[in-house]
């Protein structure tokens, strides 16, 4: 069954672009209550599960916390400061060929990698 391009995927897909900081689902859903109080948190989760299926966000997994997504959908890496737990882009090229050099010793296909530096930002280094 092919998805359908409703508004509700068009509204999650224009708040992810407009908020430029890596939110979480949370975080996307209190953006668009805010204004449309008509949209509910499960199709809010539901869209983003579709929209990152479709390679129009990415979906960025974060150990030990909430997942991000980014309107950015070209291949790089993020850091997350391990304090405020905010998301940022890591400064360096994407290593498209990081999957073929790994020692695979236990059969798997390797595909796809998503790294997630940790450590902490800026403004919590100087609290």
């Amino acid at each position: 069954m092919k998805n359908r391009n409703t508004l509700q995927r068009r509204l999650v897909l224009e708040t992810v672009q407009r908020m430029h900081n890596h939110p979480t689902a949370e975080e996307i859903f209190r953006e668009i209550s805010s204004e449309n109080t008509l949209i509910s948190k499960a199709t809010v989760y539901r869209n983003l599960k579709i929209l990152s299926e479709q390679g129009e966000i990415q979906h960025i997994p974060i150990p030990n916390g909430a997942d991000c997504f980014d309107f950015n959908n070209t291949p790089h890496y993020h850091m997350e400061c391990r304090r405020c737990r905010r998301v940022f882009d890591v400064d360096m090229p994407y290593q498209a060929d990081l999957c073929s050099k790994i020692q695979n010793l236990h059969g798997f296909l390797i595909d796809s990698h998503h790294i997630v530096f940790s450590g902490l930002c800026p403004e919590c280094q100087q609290k």
